[in-house]
């Protein structure tokens, strides 16, 4: 025999635990006796007891054995009942009241019996509570030793305290069975999926402006995100109008885009139009990106056109529930230590630093690229700040690249989107001209 607790222990709220499964459910009073006719050690929770003391707060005498074999019954102590216990881990413990403190049993993994002797309950109970200056009211034995399960029994009551928690024990329904413990656990792990799903698709359907979007929008890819911030219902629409009417509407997009940007009189730009309208690959310089970028950088004709940038309707933050926390609020600081990958470098950069010195003022019109490097990386945190301006004609070439993308749907998604960054803040005029065309072109193939 082993005594790992010997002395006093404290306890608050009359109770005290035996726990062997620090991740497991920690039961409430009706769960702990569920079931029994013993009502000082709650044994119902596989894994845990619970176990209830006279005194209200305060310490009271407590000793733990641990046996190898039944231990003959003292008849000193006044009450005695006996439960079944098996440890859920190698980890048991005698806890206090809200963990405040707890003593290794060093149980094995194997059934036992648990026997628990008390005296004094009926004065400690009257006097509530003992200060650290008072004598010891009431003690208790707890006994441990290998057994098969068995019922719960009690071996001995004389305390009126003790008569009180055996009657509320029997007036508790016995516990759920371990085929029913598992089938409450199924439907618990089936309903947090199910709000789950629910919950991934009603932020879904508020993405998508009231209804979820087919396959095909799902999977497109390119500029979809950006483009359904703006306008989603046009998204379902260019979805139903068909391979024909996207073609139309990303052809559209991209010679209003340089329309827009002014690029349309330069022989280059038109020359790709054209092919797009003929429905032919890009001449060069659109068929590579570089050589692309260098002939508007280096073409002495580009306009010089600039845009506010293009701000989508704002829309109410998506509710996730009662207990969803708000969006945080980070400093530029901290937003820019979030970024990981390459572009780590430059969001540090772009977060505020010392004011350097005044630049030189820029130069007017296209600059041709710098030795160093043709392409710039801008990485902004929070909100689009609608004062600044971009270059139309830097915006307006990704419409006809876009275009001519081999999927319709991509195709429109992405001259569309392009076309919108390009107008700035005229973007409601622009997308009012592409959901007319789809209008007139699904009315025209209906024969209407």
């Amino acid at each position: 025999m082993r005594r790992p607790v010997e002395g006093e222990v404290h306890v608050h709220y009359g109770q005290i635990y035996v726990e062997s499964d620090p991740d497991g459910h920690v039961p409430d009073l009706a769960e702990a006796f569920a079931g029994q006719r013993a009502g000082l050690c709650g044994a119902a929770t596989p894994g845990f007891l619970w176990l209830h003391t006279g005194l209200h707060t305060g310490d009271v005498g407590f000793t733990v054995e641990v046996c190898d074999q039944a231990p003959p019954l003292d008849p000193a102590w006044e009450d005695v009942v006996e439960v079944s216990f098996r440890p859920a881990s190698d980890r048991s413990s005698l806890v206090q009241w809200a963990g405040e403190y707890s003593w290794d049993l060093d149980l094995e993994e194997t059934d036992h019996r648990v026997r628990y002797c008390a005296s004094g309950m009926d004065r400690a109970k009257e006097t509530d509570t003992r200060t650290a200056d008072e004598p010891q009211l009431d003690r208790y034995l707890l006994q441990f030793w290998p057994a098969p399960p068995e019922p719960d029994r009690v071996l001995k009551e004389t305390s009126q305290t003790a008569a009180y928690w055996h009657r509320y024990a029997r007036t508790l329904p016995p516990p759920p069975t371990p085929a029913e413990r598992a089938e409450a656990a199924r439907r618990e792990c089936l309903a947090r999926e199910t709000a789950e799903r629910e919950r991934q698709l009603a932020h879904e359907r508020r993405q998508w402006g009231g209804r979820l979007p087919s396959d095909a929008l799902r999977t497109v890819g390119g500029n979809v995100g950006g483009l359904r911030d703006f306008d989603p219902a046009l998204l379902h629409a260019l979805d139903a109008a068909g391979p024909a009417t996207q073609r139309a509407v990303a052809r559209f997009a991209a010679r209003r885009a340089c329309e827009a940007a002014g690029l349309t009189a330069l022989d280059w730009v038109a020359r790709a139009l054209t092919a797009l309208a003929e429905d032919r690959p890009l001449p060069p310089p659109f068929d590579d990106d570089a050589r692309m970028w260098h002939a508007l950088a280096s073409d002495p004709d580009v306009p010089d056109r600039t845009v506010g940038r293009a701000v989508p309707p704002g829309r109410p933050p998506f509710q996730d529930g009662p207990s969803s926390p708000g969006p945080v609020a980070r400093s530029p600081e901290e937003a820019a230590a979030l970024v990981v990958g390459p572009a780590r470098a430059v969001a540090r950069q772009s977060s505020p630093q010392p004011a350097p010195e005044p630049a030189p003022a820029p130069q007017s019109g296209p600059q041709p690229p710098s030795e160093t490097g043709q392409y710039g990386l801008f990485v902004s945190f929070g909100p689009p700040d609608p004062s600044l301006r971009f270059s139309q004609p830097h915006a307006a070439l990704p419409a006809v690249t876009g275009a001519a993308e081999p999927d319709p749907l991509r195709a429109a998604v992405d001259a569309v989107y392009a076309a919108v960054v390009t107008h700035g803040e005229d973007w409601p005029v622009l997308l009012a001209e592409v959901g007319s065309l789809c209008r007139e072109r699904a009315a025209r193939s209906s024969g209407g």
